[in-house]
C-alpha cells in the first residue's frame, strides 16, 4: 500500500473505535497533518507526521505504517511512533492534572436545602 485515507487509518491504528468518530475529529479540527487541518479522504504516507487530539491528550505521532483494515492492538501500534518530545508533554499534563484534581478547585457541591434557605434570607435582607 502506498496510501490509506487518513479516517480509514486513524480507524485501523486504534485512535478511534469507529471510522465515523475517526471522520467527525478529522471535521472537527482534532487531527492536523503535517501542520494543516485535512479533510477526511485526504490521503497519508509513511513518513507523515499527524497532530491528535483526544481528550486533554495531545499526540504527535509519526505514520510507520499503512493499513485500511483494523487488526489487534500490537499489529496496530506497529503503524506509528509518537515522537518522545509528544510522550513528555503528555505525561507532565496527566501528572499536573492528577495534582489539581486533589485540590478539587472551583468546582463545590449544590447547596443543601438548608443553606438555600440561608441564601433565600441573605438576600431578603438586602432587599430592605
Amino acid at each position: 500500500m502506498e496510501k490509506v485515507r487518513l479516517d480509514k487509518w486513524l480507524w485501523a491504528a486504534r485512535f478511534y473505535k469507529t471510522r465515523s468518530l475517526a471522520k467527525a475529529a478529522i471535521e472537527g479540527g482534532k487531527v492536523h497533518a503535517d501542520g494543516q487541518r485535512p479533510k477526511a479522504a485526504k490521503e497519508i504516507m509513511c513518513g507523515q507526521m499527524l497532530l491528535i487530539r483526544q481528550g486533554y491528550d495531545e499526540r504527535e505521532v509519526e505514520v510507520l505504517g499503512l493499513s485500511d483494515k483494523r487488526g489487534p492492538a500490537p499489529v496496530a501500534q506497529q503503524l506509528y511512533r509518537e515522537t518522545e518530545a509528544s510522550i513528555a508533554k503528555r505525561e507532565a499534563e496527566a501528572s499536573q492534572r492528577k495534582v489539581l484534581r486533589g485540590l478539587d478547585l472551583g468546582r463545590e457541591a449544590r447547596p443543601t436545602k438548608k443553606q438555600r434557605r440561608q441564601i433565600h434570607r441573605f438576600r431578603e435582607q438586602d432587599l430592605d
